[in-house]
């Protein structure tokens, strides 16, 4: 029975994730995951922690990303992205701890998380991060485009709490911090999204897949036809096989 290792990154109290690995000793692949939740502190990431197990489980070592987030102290931007970056820059310390091969490793995360592991791509690609770049992003229902959740008032305007303001009154922070406005990322990007999405629309990811193509990036779209907002983090779902094969040719290259 698979248990994850707790892999602290910083001194914050939720500068940690759970490191899932598959048995044996080989150099494993590495998936880096971010859960969702609207960046709010009620969210953990105990709800990702069985789609990280069963990535170990068909050899993919899964490490489970905590960072602060809104309502906690130090929350909130720039708090969030500095804690992704802070992992990402860990993660050379971790292979030196644990069997893993930072010539595989790909970000993945669910809906906020989603967000999360596209701004990371961005990142990784420009330089930002110490290691090896990634070689791609699956993001599982993303938020990929802030103004876009800003208009729509997803989740009664998280994104506000998230930047701490409108797109008018901090109009940087959403071209900073929004995937859409990073584009092209210089990255391969698998999106993965449910048509009946009702907590982040599927069109969202539509329109940011045709921005990515057209900005020069490989990038595509694995529809969910008739899924919801949690069938792609679901081991227990028909569609979590899809999911597992993107993943897979992912770290494949």
């Amino acid at each position: 029975m698979l248990s994850p290792l707790r892999v602290v990154y910083g001194s914050e109290r939720d500068h940690f994730g759970e490191l899932w690995l598959p048995e044996g000793s080989q150099s494993n692949p590495l998936v880096v995951f971010f859960h969702g939740g609207y960046w709010r502190t009620r969210y953990d990431l105990g709800y990702a922690s069985s789609a990280c197990q069963s990535l170990a489980g068909v050899g993919i070592a899964a490490w489970n990303v905590e960072y602060r987030r809104i309502g906690a102290s130090g929350s909130g931007w720039p708090f969030i992205f500095d804690d992704v970056l802070a992992a990402l820059s860990f993660l050379p310390n971790a292979a030196n701890r644990f069997p893993l091969d930072l010539r595989r490793v790909v970000l993945c995360g669910h809906s906020a998380g989603g967000h999360l592991a596209l701004w990371a791509a961005a990142q990784a690609a420009r330089g930002v991060v110490g290691g090896p770049p990634p070689r791609g992003v699956v993001a599982l229902a993303p938020i990929s485009d802030l103004h876009d959740a800003w208009e729509r008032h997803l989740s009664q305007d998280a994104v506000v709490e998230l930047l701490g303001g409108t797109p008018s009154e901090v109009a940087e922070r959403y071209d900073a911090a929004s995937p859409a406005r990073l584009l092209p990322l210089g990255l391969p990007q698998a999106l993965i999204h449910g048509t009946a999405d009702d907590a982040a629309p599927y069109a969202m990811s539509e329109r940011y897949v045709g921005r990515a193509v057209a900005a020069g990036d490989r990038a595509w779209l694995v529809t969910l036809e008739g899924c919801g907002h949690f069938e792609a983090v679901d081991p227990q779902s028909p569609v979590w096989p899809i999911v597992v094969q993107e993943i897979e040719a992912m770290v494949s290259g």
